[in-house]
């Protein structure tokens, strides 16, 4: 039995492609497969019918101009994030965030600078938080 297509969750190479988006803020075919790296050599008709698979999945529309169609992110590469990250969160680590932290703490090789960043970010999301519910 074959395993239904995840629609919330990107491919490798469509976060490739979207990651591309993105950057651009929209696009063509032709000019996505223009920043991927020369290696990746991927013919014009693999890019259509990632973009189209993208579109399917509703992560992008497409409007016709002249005789391309322009592809526009529908997503936010930061809502993305959320929603991986989310995801992430629920099925690797039982729905815990803190276990997620707390594995990419310990195991990420994390730098001083690294984790003073973090620390930052920790004390001030618990700032604000203080400060919406008025304490």
């Amino acid at each position: 039995m074959r395993k239904k297509k995840t629609r919330h969750l990107l491919t490798e190479v469509e976060l490739e492609f979207m990651n591309e988006l993105w950057a651009l803020r929209e696009g063509s075919v032709r000019d996505v497969l223009a920043r991927l790296p020369e290696e990746r050599d991927l013919a014009y008709t693999s890019g259509a019918t990632i973009l189209r698979i993208l579109e399917d999945k509703g992560f992008v529309k497409s409007r016709k101009e002249g005789k391309s169609l322009i592809y526009t992110p529908l997503l936010g590469k930061d809502q993305y994030q959320t929603r991986s990250l989310q995801n992430l969160s629920r099925t690797l680590f039982d729905d815990t965030p803190a276990t997620l932290v707390a594995r990419l703490v310990d195991d990420a090789g994390l730098t001083e600078a690294d984790l003073e960043d973090i620390r930052a970010l920790v004390e001030r999301r618990l700032q604000d938080d203080s400060d919406e519910t008025g304490s």
